[in-house]
């Protein structure tokens, strides 16, 4: 196992595994948020890890992206959205189901990646709800450093995704924002379909 002290070199963990460190995560968010698909996020959960393909993402870019949060801006909720990258920024919908996002780009400028689908041991966990509720991630995590390999962070584990598996839609549920609602920031992995089976968790969102 080798460690870097600086925040701006990714961890190395084991033999094609490195951690994604504060670097990665302070790119423009489009781009952090196409090269996160085929990457894993991992869950320590009392000595046993859970690590999940990440399938699908979306981009949301600053105040000026309708569809954003932050668009509204600066409040106690999104305050996370304006500070470092490779933070946690955990909300929760309809009153009941969390969301996971990685806070990007540079402080003040408030963006993230929200990560909306994983294949978790064969399984197709499809729905930002769905994938918080299997890997135990809630609001107690909101503000967590995903960089430090603790609780729950994203790792590089080898293979290259070729850019035509990666399909491009414009994002769900944003339709108030406008002009903004067809920027084409929602990238999924093209999967077979005999590949994964769709998980039958009964959860939403």
């Amino acid at each position: 196992m080798r460690i870097s002290l600086s925040r701006h070199v990714e961890i190395a963990v084991g033999i094609g595994r490195t951690v994604l460190s504060k670097a990665y995560f302070s790119r423009p968010t489009v781009q952090v948020a196409r090269s996160l698909i085929g990457k894993y996020l991992v869950r320590s959960l009392e000595g046993r890890e859970m690590a999940g393909r990440i399938i699908e993402v979306e981009a949301y870019v600053g105040g000026e992206d309708k569809a954003c949060h932050a668009s509204k801006g600066r409040t106690a909720r999104t305050e996370v959205m304006f500070g470092p990258s490779g933070i946690a920024y955990v909300y929760l919908i309809y009153g009941m189901y969390h969301c996971l996002n990685v806070v990007t780009e540079k402080e003040e400028r408030p963006a993230a990646v929200l990560i909306r689908a994983i294949e978790l041991d064969g399984e197709l966990i499809d729905g930002p709800g769905r994938l918080c509720r299997a890997l135990q991630i809630d609001r107690n995590l909101n503000r967590h450093d995903l960089t430090i390999q603790e609780m729950l962070w994203f790792e590089e584990r080898g293979g290259r995704i070729p850019r035509h598996q990666v399909r491009v839609f414009p994002r769900i549920g944003v339709d108030y924002a406008g002009e903004w609602a067809k920027k084409p920031w929602r990238f999924r992995l093209d999967l077979p379909r005999p590949m994964i089976k769709r998980s039958r968790r009964r959860t939403m969102a």
